[in-house]
C-alpha cells in the first residue's frame, strides 16, 4: 500500500508539472508563431498597397538585389528577441533590402499580366505564376504556401488581381528552432523534476507510512491481546455451566451462557480476520506461500461447499468453470477469496435469486467473477466504497447477516498480493458482479 501511495504521489506530481510545462511552452511558441505571422501580414499589407513593392521604393531599389539574410547566432538572437517582445521588424530602414518577396498580377480571367521576381533568387517567373494560379484556384485570400506567406488583393478599378508572396522561411526556421530547443529543455527539466520527486517522495509520504504501519501494528497487537481474554471468557462460561448444573433454573442460565459463547465466538472470529487482514495488507512473503496449483479444482471445490447453503436459502447457483486451469499463487488464499465472494452472494441475494460463477482463461490471465441479484439497488456510491473496511451498503449497519464488513477488504488484499485486479460493477443496479483478474 505504501508503494502504491508513493507511486501515486510521483504520478500526480509529474502529471501536474507536465501539464504546466506543456501549457507554458505551448503558449510561448504559439505567441512566437503568431508574432511571425502578424509581422508577415503587416509587410504583405505594405507590399499590396505599393502594388507589389514597398511604398516609396524607387526603380533602382527594385532592381537592387536583395541582401541574403545572415544566419549567425547574433542575428538569430536579435530576431527571436524582437519576435517575443513584439517589436516591429518593418520599422527597420533595412527592411526593404532584407525582405525577399515576389508578386504576380493577373486579370479577372486568371491570365497573367506581369510578374516580379527580382527581389528573390529562389523563385523564377514560371514557378511564381504556377503558385499564383494555385492560390487563385483555392479561393484563399491570405495564408501559407510552404514557407511563403501570401496575400491576394483584387483591384476593381483596373480589373486586376495582385498576389504577393513574402518569404517567411528564415523566421519560420527560427520558430522551429525555438520550438525544438524549448521541447528539449522541457524534457531535461521534466527528467530532473522526476529525479527530485522520486528522491523526495520517501520523505513526503513517511508520515503517512508511519501512521499506516502503527495502525497495522496496533491491529495485530490488539488482536493477539484479545485472544487470551476471549479464551478465558469461554473457559469461564464452561466452568459456570458445570457449577450451575444442579440449579433449578438451569434453562435460563444456559440461555445467558449460550449468548456469552455466541458473542465471544463472534469476537474471536473478528479478531482472527483483523489479524489476517493486517498480514495480507503488509504483503510479506510470510503471509502467502506461492506454488503452482489447479485453480479450476480449487474454485470448483469451494463452489460445491456452498451449494447446500444456497439450496437451503432457495437460491440457484449457475457454474461455468473452465477445466484444467492452473496458476501460481497461494492456494489457501485463493480458496478464501472464492469463499468470500460466494458467502456474500448468498447472504445478500433475494430468495429465488440466481448466483452466476465464472472462471475462464483470457490470454495470460485468469478471470474469476461472481454475479448475484440484489435485494436493494446498488448505487455508484456503494461501488466506490465496496472494498473499504467495515463498509456495508446497509447504512443501519445491521449485522443480522453475520458479516463484519471486512471480507471484501481481505479479498482485495489477497488479489493485490497476487498482482491482480479486483472490481465491483453493476450494470443496472439490480445485479452485483465481483470480478477478479489474476496472472497465470
Amino acid at each position: 500500500m505504501i508503494k502504491k501511495l508513493r507511486l501515486k504521489f510521483i504520478l500526480v506530481s509529474m502529471l501536474s508539472v507536465t501539464i504546466v510545462m506543456v501549457l507554458l511552452i505551448g503558449i510561448i511558441n504559439i505567441m512566437n508563431y503568431r508574432s511571425v505571422v502578424n509581422g508577415a501580414d503587416r509587410i504583405l499589407a505594405m507590399l499590396t498597397d505599393g502594388g507589389g513593392r514597398f511604398p516609396g521604393m524607387t526603380r533602382s531599389d527594385v532592381t537592387r538585389p536583395a541582401r541574403r539574410p545572415s544566419r549567425n547566432n547574433d542575428d538569430f538572437i536579435r530576431r527571436m528577441t524582437r519576435s517575443i517582445s513584439g517589436e516591429d521588424d518593418e520599422s527597420s530602414p533595412e527592411l526593404r533590402y532584407e525582405s525577399r518577396f515576389f508578386s504576380v498580377t493577373l486579370d479577372l480571367n486568371g491570365e497573367v499580366k506581369s510578374t516580379r521576381t527580382d527581389r528573390i533568387s529562389a523563385i523564377d517567373s514560371e514557378e511564381a505564376v504556377e503558385m499564383a494560379k494555385e492560390i487563385l484556384r483555392s479561393g484563399k485570400v491570405i495564408g501559407f504556401r510552404g514557407d511563403y506567406r501570401f496575400r491576394k488583393n483584387v483591384n476593381t478599378k483596373n480589373d486586376t488581381i495582385l498576389i504577393v508572396f513574402y518569404d517567411c522561411g528564415r523566421s519560420l526556421d527560427n520558430v522551429r528552432s525555438f520550438l525544438f530547443i524549448s521541447i528539449m529543455i522541457s524534457l531535461i527539466c521534466l527528467l530532473m523534476v522526476y529525479i527530485l520527486i522520486t528522491i523526495s517522495s520517501k520523505a513526503v509520504i513517511r508520515p503517512a507510512a508511519d501512521a499506516y504501519e502503527k495502525q497495522r501494528q496496533f491491529i495485530t497487537d490488539a488482536g493477539h491481546e484479545l485472544k487470551t481474554p476471549l479464551a478465558i471468557i469461554n473457559a469461564d462460561a464452561d466452568v459456570l455451566e458445570m457449577e450451575l448444573a444442579g440449579d433449578t433454573d438451569e434453562s435460563s442460565a444456559n440461555e445467558w451462557l449460550d449468548d456469552i459463547r455466541k458473542q465471544t465466538s463472534r469476537l474471536t472470529e473478528l479478531t482472527g480476520k483483523l489479524i489476517y487482514l493486517a498480514k495480507t495488507e503488509e504483503g510479506t512473503k510470510e503471509a502467502f506461500t506461492f506454488v503452482d496449483f489447479p485453480v479450476s479444482d480449487v474454485i470448483a471445490q469451494e463452489v460445491d461447499s456452498f451449494k447446500a447453503p444456497a439450496q437451503a436459502a432457495g437460491k440457484v447457483i449457475d457454474v461455468k468453470i473452465e477445466d484444467n486451469l492452473s496458476m501460481n499463487g497461494d492456494q489457501k488464499a485463493i480458496r478464501q477469496l472464492a469463499g468470500i465472494f460466494l458467502d456474500n452472494a448468498i447472504k445478500y441475494s433475494p430468495e429465488g435469486g440466481t448466483i452466476s460463477i465464472s472462471l475462464k482463461k483470457n490470454g495470460r490471465y485468469i478471470g474469476f467473477s461472481v454475479t448475484n441479484s440484489t435485494v436493494t439497488p446498488v448505487s455508484k456510491e456503494n461501488l466506490k466504497h465496496m472494498f473499504d473496511r467495515f463498509y456495508r451498503t446497509d447504512e443501519s449497519r445491521n449485522s443480522s447477516t453475520g458479516g463484519y464488513g471486512i471480507g471484501l477488504s481481505i479479498a482485495r488484499s489477497i488479489v493485490e498480493a497476487h498482482k491482480g485486479k479486483i472490481s465491483a460493477s453493476s450494470s443496472d443496479g439490480s445485479k452485483l458482479t465481483m470480478s477478479v483478474v489474476l496472472p497465470l
